[in-house]
């Protein structure tokens, strides 16, 4: 095969106008042909992209040096660090002899970097913490989430309009059920008479559903202070975009869980950004490792949205990138809409490892240079074929790639590095505040707490009428007789309050008021 063909199918195909970021050289027979630089244009970074491969083929270092590459271009980034492997972005790297392979077979200079990085959390990982409230997901949103029908739906909207009315601020999982339990039960009377009826069997089946997602965490992600999602593309002093890493080295094992947050983190950035239009260079790209929790579990509403939500996005100027091992991991409707495809190598261990490698080298263009269903077995680490998008939306030719080495550590970072790095945050102390001001659930509590009160002082003042019409003045029948009025008015009391206790309790012991 002619390099001079090769060189000049490289450079028509990857020569840009505007800012680009270079990531590796481009291979042809197994061999890096000089001055064949595989460069990305900056201005379509926001049309999303996948980062695909098997095991071990180098699919978090490509991704360090993507997220790296946009740093030194001003661009913040969002990566979801389940492996716990990004941290080393903190830190510059050191080159050793296999860096320095890169750079003479590549032609790309390296040069060590520490980037600026801000270390997030939604569980109780060290960060700063990331939440929102219940009134920010909205009924709708909310009602996805948990998966309800249309009629337990219904339910969910009448009770934020409840809420909005009357004045109950809904900030946590502890309001929403304070409220679901009192609209049961005490407030159901006012309720219908107002707003229509409520199915007991659908509020029990929504408080299963939301004691669900409680079981895997989801207090850590509802409540105060909520986070401004501006927060995420800030610039350093030298100019130079955020690397915001959240850590979730936990949530493997809680995929509902993610899956909730990211949906809300995407629709409140949809919701918060305005209109760009095209672009010079991204507001903000988000890299979502092990993609497939995402999707493994998601009902058709929940992937719908996700999908109305990658359609919409990029116009904020907002590139979301995908990282799995299998490129069937990601719906095609969404896969669609990628424009960046780096895939690594995958393996053929089984016939349906085969089958898949056919289909994913029916995802790329036809190339005069490679054999793609071969090449996708065929890539050695740190190698894979790539396609963009140019500056005017047209794929880019297929090309087998040797990528760059990232230039911060390739490594995990100590306790104490990171410790550091926490306690310099610009953002940790505004949001690591505990808030637990007055809402819901509070003021309900006090509700019933005046309505237990007033039952228990009408049940002792008709017992004092009811005395003082038959008891004996001044006699010891009549002293015996109010010891025994007293007892028995603790006992009254006792039981007025253990029924208004089991009147909040009513839905979980199936019974009706």
């Amino acid at each position: 095969m002619s390099n001079v063909k090769f060189q000049e199918a490289i450079k028509t195909g990857y020569t840009f106008k505007g800012k680009t970021i270079a990531i590796g050289g481009a291979v042809l027979d197994g061999q890096v042909v000089a001055d064949s630089i595989v460069n990305l244009p900056l201005s379509t970074m926001n049309r999303h992209g996948l980062i695909a491969g098997a095991t071990g083929t180098g699919k978090t270092k490509t991704l360090q040096k993507i997220v790296e590459q946009l740093s030194l271009a001003g661009v913040p980034t969002l990566s979801m660090d389940i492996k716990g492997d990004l941290s080393g972005l903190s830190q510059a790297g050191v080159i050793n002899d296999k860096i320095q392979n890169r750079v003479t077979s590549t032609g790309i200079a390296w040069n060590p970097h520490q980037f600026p990085v801000e270390f997030l959390s939604i569980s109780d990982q060290k960060g700063t913490k990331m939440r929102a409230t219940i009134s920010e997901f909205g009924p709708v949103l909310l009602s996805k989430i948990l998966e309800l029908n249309d009629t337990q739906g219904g339910i969910i909207s009448l009770m934020f309009k409840y809420c909005d009315d009357n004045n109950l601020p809904l900030l946590d999982l502890q309001d929403f059920k304070k409220t679901l339990q009192y609209l049961t039960n005490e407030g159901k009377e006012a309720i219908e008479k107002e707003y229509g009826a409520i199915s007991t069997t659908s509020t029990a089946t929504i408080m299963r559903k939301i004691i669900e997602l409680e079981e895997q965490g989801a207090n850590n992600i509802f409540g105060e202070k909520s986070f401004e999602v501006e927060d995420l593309i800030r610039t350093d002093t030298s100019g130079h975009g955020f690397v915001n890493i959240l850590r979730l080295t936990d949530m493997q094992s809680k995929p509902k869980l993610f899956s909730t947050f990211m949906l809300c983190l995407l629709t409140e950035i949809y919701n918060t950004f305005p209109e760009m239009g095209d672009v010079e260079k991204p507001k903000l790209c988000i890299f979502i490792d092990e993609a497939h929790l995402i999707f493994e579990s998601a009902t058709q509403s929940l992937l719908d949205q996700i999908e109305t939500i990658i359609k919409l996005i990029r116009s904020k100027g907002v590139g979301i990138y995908f990282i799995t091992q299998n490129p069937a991991d990601v719906p095609a409707s969404i896969l669609g809409q990628l424009g960046l495809k780096v895939q690594h190598a995958l393996r053929a261990f089984t016939a349906a490892d085969n089958k898949v490698i056919k289909l994913t080298a029916q995802n790329y263009p036809i190339s005069e240079f490679y054999d793609v269903e071969k090449l996708l077995t065929s890539l050695g680490m740190g190698e894979a074929i790539i396609t963009a998008l140019s500056e005017k939306g047209i794929p880019t030719p297929l090309v087998h790639t040797m990528l760059s080495a990232p230039e911060s550590r390739m490594d995990v970072i100590t306790d104490d590095e990171m410790n550091t790095i926490i306690s310099r945050s610009a953002i940790a102390s505004k949001y690591n505040v505990v808030i637990n001001r007055e809402s819901a659930y509070e003021i309900l509590t006090k509700k019933l707490e005046v309505i237990a009160n007033s039952q228990v002082t009408e049940v002792t003042q008709n017992n004092d009428a009811k005395e003082s019409a038959t008891k004996p003045a001044g006699s010891e029948k009549g002293m015996l007789e109010s010891l025994s009025k007293n007892t028995m008015v603790r006992q009254i009391s006792r039981s007025v309050t253990t029924e208004i206790a089991r009147g909040l309790m009513g839905m979980f012991f199936g019974k009706k008021r």
